[in-house]
């Protein structure tokens, strides 16, 4: 496989975009807002600028890689050569099932369709083509050019060949490959929300403040980063979508978003892209400042 189609041209899908053209692949990089394909360059240009400084790649090798990438607007003119194409848009599963409806329309026959879902199921993506045995997830970690680790995740119907070409294409990458089965959340996020959740019960609670929570999980389990600073990066909202699902998918109520996770996504405090959530963001500072509503 040479030709990726990449569907989202966000956080995740310029970073997957960015990943696949540095190692030689041509990648069409599809959104249907050409603003935010523009942006997406930028940021790709701009990452690869950091990798420059830092002597882990050559301005020719930045040239190459920004060469690689094509922007479209359009699925069906950007998936129809594609050997691969990897979907990475907004985490909602309406919009998921119809783009993989039409990718199935528009993509060769012969193309797999992956998702970089964190916990949407690859069964009922699949079921949504006529192709469900070429479907699978790759679940990469942000930040995407960064994190080793791609999640793979087999369908009900997913053929071991196409597992077996993914993990093979994710090694190419310089990632490692981890298949997981299709159940609610997969790996990944069934054991790291219900930590995050209960991180923020524990706050919720008045058990211990935002700061000291994360000097706990930090200092103590040798986590880099606190799972309340984790949580505002993931995203505050992506947090509670993907509780809802492990609490909708196995109906225990232990995986029940907290109280005040709600209220804060509700109020819009969704974390560093909004400027606040457990933390406060100002731009171009790098200080870690807890938000005034969670200040002892």
């Amino acid at each position: 496989m040479q030709k990726i189609a990449v569907i989202g041209a966000g956080t995740m899908g310029n970073g997957i975009a960015h990943v696949f053209a540095q190692n030689g692949f041509k990648v069409n990089l599809i959104d249907v807002a050409d603003a935010a394909l523009q942006k997406a360059l930028q940021t790709i240009s701009k990452n690869l600028d950091r990798q420059v400084s830092k002597g882990t790649v050559t301005e020719e090798q930045k040239a190459a890689t920004l060469s690689n990438i094509t922007t479209f607007t359009s699925i069906e003119q950007g998936v129809q050569n594609a050997e691969l194409v990897v979907e990475a848009a907004t985490e909602n599963v309406n919009l998921k099932l119809k783009i993989f409806q039409e990718l199935d329309q528009f993509a060769p026959a012969g193309a797999i369709l992956a998702t970089n879902t964190s916990s949407i199921s690859i069964t009922k993506i699949a079921a949504a083509t006529k192709r469900p045995g070429k479907v699978i997830g790759m679940h990469f970690m942000n930040p995407v050019p960064v994190m080793k680790l791609v999640e793979i995740i087999n369908g009900y119907a997913t053929e071991k060949e196409v597992t077996t070409a993914i993990v093979t294409l994710t090694e190419k990458l310089g990632k490692v490959p981890c298949v997981v089965n299709d159940y609610p959340g997969f790996i990944a996020n069934r054991i790291l929300m219900p930590m995050i959740n209960e991180a923020i019960y524990s706050l919720f609670e008045g058990v211990a403040g935002v700061n000291e929570i994360d000097t706990v999980m930090k200092l103590g389990m040798a986590h880099p980063m606190g799972p309340l600073q984790l949580a505002d990066f993931i995203g505050l909202d992506v947090c509670l979508s993907i509780l809802n699902v492990l609490h909708d998918g196995f109906g225990n109520p232990k995986y029940a978003p907290c109280p005040l996770l709600v209220n804060m996504v509700t109020a819009g405090y969704l974390g560093a892209k909004s400027g606040e959530g457990f933390y406060k963001y100002t731009p171009g500072s790098k200080d870690l400042v807890v938000s005034e509503r969670f200040s002892r």
